[in-house]
């Protein structure tokens, strides 16, 4: 984890003043970091019997992708308002600057289906919020939100008050 969380790189003002950006691309590029952070997620998710991943667009993908196909489940990309091609479920959420919205197909879930929700990084936890609200609509059982970073001082965890959380990496 330490060699990981070095590769993490950090970009000042991005993409607005006062922001610190955690740039994962580093980790991306070396395939030994990428694959360390999808066998560790593999290791941990594949004994809970997990059918589906849900991710949101874009940089969770890169995560939830490849781990979905490690632990032999399915994958459910959630993105924003009108990228999806079929009939959607739709969930908003607060930003700092606004609102926002996940969308879902409609029938990529079942009742009772054992799912997680991965994405790269936990800040203030609307969008993974939105994302179990999502799941659960459908009568999903969301066993955990999972994230390779986690920016503990943004306090996601507390909009995640009913859900177990996960992090690989923890920044203050």
């Amino acid at each position: 984890m330490d060699a990981i969380k070095a590769a993490i790189r950090i970009i000042r003002d991005f993409p607005k003043p006062g922001i610190q950006f955690r740039d994962i691309t580093p980790v991306l590029q070396d395939p030994r970091l990428f694959a360390a952070v999808i066998d560790a997620l593999a290791e941990r998710y594949r004994p809970m019997g997990i059918s589906k991943i849900l991710a949101m667009e874009s940089r969770g993908f890169v995560f939830a992708a490849p781990l979905a196909f490690a632990i032999g489940a399915g994958f459910v990309p959630l993105r924003k308002r009108g990228k999806l091609p079929y009939r959607t479920i739709s969930e908003s959420f607060s930003l700092e600057y606004g609102e926002d919205a996940l969308e879902m197909h409609e029938d990529a879930l079942k009742a009772g289906e054992r799912v997680i929700v991965i994405d790269d990084l936990l800040a203030t936890g609307g969008t993974a919020a939105a994302a179990v609200r999502l799941a659960r609509r459908k009568g999903a059982e969301v066993l955990e939100a999972g994230f390779v970073i986690e920016l503990a001082g943004l306090r996601g965890r507390d909009r995640l008050k009913d859900v177990p959380v996960y992090s690989m990496i923890q920044f203050d």
